[in-house]
């Protein structure tokens, strides 16, 4: 298996009330929006709970950090009707190669 060398990670967690809204939007309409992007190879989305709070990571395989610059990401990028409902961190990462 080979990994990539640029992973663009979203952590986010989402208020409950609106969280099976969001998962079906990230899954059925933002995912393959971002993933589409140029510069974007693939993605997975993750959820991970711990004390009944659940975290919600999606993993984008980059072919470099210009990806994040392109103007259809930035376009795409955001929480549309959820922005408010949730909190999210992001982080472009670079793998060590010795």
């Amino acid at each position: 298996m080979s990994l990539p060398d640029y992973v663009f990670i979203v952590d986010a967690e989402v208020d409950a009330e609106v969280e099976a809204a969001w998962n079906h939007w990230y899954n059925a309409v933002h995912l393959p929006e971002i993933t589409a992007c140029p510069g974007f190879r693939q993605s997975a989305r993750y959820v991970s709970e711990r004390d009944g709070i659940r975290h919600y990571v999606a993993l984008y395989e980059l072919d470099g950090p210009q990806a994040l610059d392109s103007p259809e990401f930035q376009q795409r990028r955001g929480w549309r009707e959820f922005s408010g409902r949730v909190r999210w961190t992001s982080r472009l990462c670079r793998r060590i190669v010795p």
